[in-house]
């Protein structure tokens, strides 16, 4: 499958399969599930009333992890844009997402709002490399290959990342099962140790292989500068009618994405599905997330990305329904049911949407300032990713029912979709710009 590619592509693609090892691990799974047990074990309350508050605090750690980013990323994406400054932002922030992913490790359990604290900070750094990763994009491919590209990044990260889960979640089971010397706290430790030495490990051939090909000559005073290129973006973006509503769309629906990717291992434990069943399910939509980021990206080459995007659009919405009917008073056999068809469901549009978002706008934004596009393309994502948890949190804590918390979330698929229309068909090629 790599044999017609170059070897930047193949290096660039290895980068969603060392970091999505975090994806899994951290963000979707072991730090949900650490997190909920050491702030249960600290607040006072009813079962329900706690579990219901430590969601909420476990949401409003990403928004204000996702707010960080939103002011940071223009300026960020202004100042790479200079030739040779992409692969210096890049490596400072996957650095850091490394190093304080092993500091999880470290810190007791009983102090849960210091590890909230330093999660927020290890989705700082992998959040930020990704601004200048996805930016990269226009460095390695030419924009025919794009969809292609992009859609075997997500596709490899998604089986890549199941190789550290598969021997995380085996120290997790023995924990559970006490079969061995270690304890289940040791076990979600063990893990964040996994998951560092994995993302830094294949991260070494994008740091060799892949260099920033398009960019503007270095200047004077460039830090100041960038600040003023920040508002010329803006005037810009409005200049250009498609990427300003692809954007706007692109707001609505990648929070859904986003909120629905944080959310799902602390909703499903609190509807009472047991962690084992949590982690099998999130083991299985990764495999069931490989083959379909491909389709997604063959479907796109076939039928337009539009086309694809809105039927990936549509899936989200059937997910949000499904999770409204998941109320913890049912049957625990049929929930568990339900949450293994909404987590299949999840897998099959996971990945597309993502991939053909990030190629799409590859296309029609200016090469060489794509850190500056791809930075406000950052904010749109991020900022909207600060009203998907809130949500979530603000619903589930007003209802004490975490389950319309997540269907609340439907108001943004529709309100992307709506937006979306007004997009151009990826497939004339003159409307694009």
């Amino acid at each position: 499958m790599f044999k017609k590619l170059s070897k930047e592509e193949v290096s660039w693609i290895l980068y969603d399969w060392a970091n999505s090892a975090y994806t899994m691990v951290v963000t979707s799974t072991i730090m949900g599930l650490y997190f909920l047990k050491s702030a249960t074990a600290a607040l006072t309350g009813s079962a329900e009333e706690v579990a219901v508050t430590a969601n909420a605090y476990w949401g409003f750690g990403n928004s204000f992890a996702t707010i960080v980013l939103v002011i940071l990323a223009p300026i960020l994406g202004t100042l790479a844009d200079y030739k040779g400054k992409k692969k210096l932002f890049f490596n400072c922030f996957l650095f850091t997402g490394i190093i304080f992913t092993l500091a999880l490790a470290f810190i007791p359990s009983h102090l849960w709002m210091l590890l909230l604290t330093i999660y927020v900070i290890t989705t700082l750094g992998f959040n930020g490399s990704l601004i200048f990763y996805d930016a990269f994009l226009v460095d390695i491919s030419k924009d025919e290959d794009m969809d292609k590209i992009s859609s075997m990044g997500y596709a490899f990260g998604y089986i890549g990342s199941t190789i550290p889960f598969i021997i995380c979640m085996l120290f997790v089971v023995l924990a559970m099962f006490e079969i061995g010397p270690f304890s289940l706290v040791m076990a979600y430790r063990i893990s964040f140790v996994i998951t560092a030495i994995w993302w830094l490990a294949f991260s070494i051939p994008m740091i060799k292989n892949v260099h920033q090909k398009y960019g503007i000559a270095p200047e004077e005073h460039y830090i100041r500068r960038s600040f003023s290129r920040i508002i010329n973006t803006l005037k810009e973006i409005k200049k250009h009618k498609n990427i300003f509503i692809f954007l706007l769309a692109y707001f609505f629906y990648i929070d859904g994405v986003d909120t629905i990717i944080k959310m799902a291992t602390s909703y499903g434990s609190t509807i009472g599905i047991g962690d084992i069943t949590l982690l099998t399910v999130l083991l299985v939509t990764q495999f069931v997330a490989f083959p379909f980021a491909l389709i997604y990206g063959n479907a796109a080459k076939k039928y337009g990305t539009k086309r694809t995007l809105y039927f990936g659009i549509f899936t989200y919405c059937v997910i949000c329904i499904v999770a409204f009917f998941m109320s913890p008073d049912k049957d625990k056999g049929t929930l568990t049911i339900m949450f293994w068809v909404l987590a299949m469901l999840v897998g099959t549009a996971q990945g597309g949407i993502q991939a053909l978002s990030r190629s799409y706008f590859g296309r029609i934004i200016p090469k060489d300032r794509a850190n500056e596009f791809f930075g406000f393309y950052n904010i749109f994502g991020k900022f909207a990713a600060i009203i998907g948890p809130v949500l979530f949190g603000a619903i589930s804590m007003a209802t004490g029912k975490a389950n319309y918390g997540v269907s609340s979330i439907i108001i943004l698929f529709i309100a992307g979709a709506i937006v979306f229309y007004f997009v151009p068909d990826d497939r004339k090629q003159n409307d694009l710009q």
